[in-house]
């Protein structure tokens, strides 16, 4: 959009779009969503259209981007590329010791690793890397980095695995940001998604939207009671930590690092730094749980961990083999959905019960301010009925419910 251009003026905006400078052909003001301002210089070259950044505002002034815009433009009428001249500079203006990508990114997940809460966070990240942005810029030093080395990495696997490849578009602009802050690379961070790559490729949630594709496989619930009384037959420490998960509606990893010393009689008591809302969460052990912590005592011995395997927390993947064992296309996190499916479709328990003993954060903050409680009588009912449920014959399957 056109606009006269003054310092004041340009200070003053606050609707994100990009404003065109009539002095300089191709001179841009690109405001963020963030209400963070860059100087652009737009051009054409062999029938494409290019973006050169000429800095941030303020601190590269309306005369300072018109006249690096002016020389672009002259230089572009002598036959040089704006965006290789401005590499070249930039270059000269560098330390040679500047780090590549690879080496800046392997860096920063080494200093920040300490602070996640799940190992496999760390796992995950340099996998992502490794296997798809190395290949691509990984030798390359930050400041060349552009918007066509991303796409380069993201296009190939945006429509095919898109939940690997949205997150990994996250944390290339988190290492972006800190090379910016590290003063490494200057001008638009080449990952940004909102008023940025969301121009040209499709939002993750209509790709998978349109995939038909769903958060988690999950059992008809209707099917637990046959489900359980097979995986009672199942043999192995692993086997009791899935019906401990199922039978208390827990997280993987929360049943995995559960420890002796958070059982209380039959309260289990998961500290916050290992719940995903980082609130402590209390959870009222039904008969079947209290009776599988008997037995897992004698696998674990001495151990700290409750499910453990040489005073190891079991692998991630170790529920998940005994599914694949009995033959069951689910997945482990899926459980959580057939219990709150269970929860809507059988009982008269109210949902806030249901979502208090899934650990669900309250998304309004007003609501959350009145509920100081954790509802523990009404969980406690709530997963004694589920229980009775789980094990109830699977030809008798319809039980009566009591209200919590």
């Amino acid at each position: 959009m056109r606009k006269s251009f003054d310092f004041q003026s340009l200070k003053n905006l606050q609707t994100p779009g990009r404003y065109t400078d009539p002095s300089v052909k191709g001179l841009h003001l690109w405001v963020k969503p963030c209400l963070k301002k860059y100087w652009i210089y737009r051009y054409t070259l062999a029938g494409k259209r290019h973006n050169v950044s000429l800095g941030a505002f303020p601190s590269t002034s309306l005369k300072d981007a018109r006249i690096k815009a002016q020389k672009a433009l002259v230089g572009l009428a002598e036959g040089a590329d704006p965006r290789r001249t401005r590499r070249v500079a930039v270059k000269a203006l560098r330390p040679v010791s500047t780090p590549t990508f690879e080496e800046f990114a392997t860096a920063w997940i080494h200093n920040n690793q300490s602070a996640w809460t799940n190992d496999k966070h760390a796992h995950q990240w340099r996998y992502t890397l490794r296997d798809f942005a190395f290949p691509v810029f990984g030798k390359k030093q930050l400041h060349e980095i552009d918007e066509t080395d991303v796409l380069k990495v993201l296009e190939p696997i945006w429509l095919s695995r898109t939940e690997t490849a949205s997150r990994l578009r996250g944390r290339l602009e988190r290492i972006f940001s800190a090379a910016r802050v590290q003063k490494l690379r200057d001008g638009i961070n080449p990952a940004t998604w909102k008023g940025h790559l969301d121009a040209v490729l499709p939002s993750p949630k209509l790709v998978k939207r349109q995939r038909g594709e769903k958060h988690h496989k999950a059992l008809p619930y209707r099917q637990i009671p046959q489900f359980m009384a097979n995986l009672r037959e199942q043999e192995g420490i692993a086997a009791l930590a899935l019906e401990f998960l199922i039978l208390n509606a827990n997280r993987t990893s929360e049943v995995l690092l559960a420890k002796w010393s958070e059982v209380e009689g039959d309260l289990w008591i998961i500290p916050g730094d290992r719940m995903k809302a980082k609130k402590e969460h209390r959870v009222p052990l039904c008969c079947r749980s209290l009776e599988i912590l008997s037995v897992a005592k004698s696998f674990s011995l001495a151990n700290s961990y409750i499910f453990s395997s040489r005073d190891k927390p079991l692998s991630n993947m170790s529920m998940t083999a005994v599914l694949k064992r009995m033959n069951v296309d689910a997945t482990v996190h899926g459980f959580r959905s057939v219990f709150r499916d269970w929860v809507a479709e059988e009982t008269e328990h109210s949902p806030e019960v249901a979502e208090m003993a899934l650990a669900h954060t309250i998304p309004s903050k007003t609501e959350a301010a009145y509920r100081r409680g954790d509802l523990l009588d009404r969980r406690r009912r709530l997963m004694n009925d589920w229980q009775a449920y789980c094990k109830s014959e699977p030809s008798k399957c319809v039980i009566q419910i009591k209200a919590a």
